[in-house]
């Protein structure tokens, strides 16, 4: 039995959100300058600046919007609505996330917005799918 594609573009969005927690740890580890602070307590606040900030941010902002786009993609399966705007809607958004990331960490502020509005326009167009 073939997986259907939105699965396989809801898998790559997994692994797309696992490379930026990735990126941003050690990001993030490097310039707090060692494993000491994150493997403790962590009772005093290290804020990161610079990319590892963003990366750190680019990822908050990937936890936002992925549970809403696997919802949908899930409920998009279950009801046997995948089609046409479904894979689009799949495709728009993995795609748009992956740009996202590199665009956040190089500091890049309107073409970044523009870019998770594509990745938004992904997901209602799964969403819509389910309602037609």
């Amino acid at each position: 039995m073939r997986t259907a594609p939105e699965l396989q573009l809801l898998a790559a969005a997994v692994v797309i959100g696992l490379v930026q927690l990735l990126w941003a740890t050690v990001a993030g580890t490097r310039q707090r300058g060692d494993l000491s602070w994150g493997m403790g307590p962590r009772d005093e606040a290290r804020p990161l600046s610079g990319v590892p900030a963003r990366l750190e941010r680019a990822f908050a902002n990937f936890m936002e919007t992925f549970p809403l786009f696997a919802a949908a993609v899930i409920v998009a399966y279950l009801a046997a609505k995948l089609g046409t705007l479904t894979l689009w809607g799949a495709g728009l958004y993995v795609a748009a996330r992956a740009l996202y990331v590199p665009l956040y960490a190089a500091g890049v502020p309107a073409l970044r917005s523009l870019v998770w509005g594509v990745s938004l326009v992904g997901v209602l167009m799964v969403i819509a799918a389910i309602f037609l």
